[in-house]
């Protein structure tokens, strides 16, 4: 649905492993800094959930439907990913959303 100057989201959810909050938070902290350095970027957050212990959820935003792809897949990504996995209960929950009505705020 999105047109020339349309918005992709990337939603990831991560649910950390008893006792390796804390260790998650930084990892998904760190990638949330290289993400918002990446060309076609427009916003990253991390944000975690205070109804359900140990899961965080990323929510990324991108001018370029390639950019997000081409993101994950880079080898800096791909390191940082392996960083977390043993860190999770179980394999995240990633997917790639068109935008219907998303945008950014001045």
């Amino acid at each position: 649905m999105a047109e020339d100057g349309g918005i992709w989201v990337v939603a990831g959810s991560f649910r950390a492993r008893p006792g390796a909050e804390e260790e998650l938070a930084a990892v998904l902290a760190n990638y949330v800094v290289l993400t918002r350095n990446r060309p076609h970027c427009r916003n990253v957050d991390l944000v975690l959930s205070t109804t359900d212990s140990g899961r965080f959820l990323v929510i990324e935003k991108w001018d370029d439907p390639d950019a997000p792809r081409a993101h994950l897949d880079d080898p800096e990504t791909v390191t940082m990913a392996g960083a977390a996995v043993p860190l999770l209960v179980a394999k995240p929950d990633l997917d790639l959303y068109d935008s219907v009505s998303a945008h950014d705020l001045e």
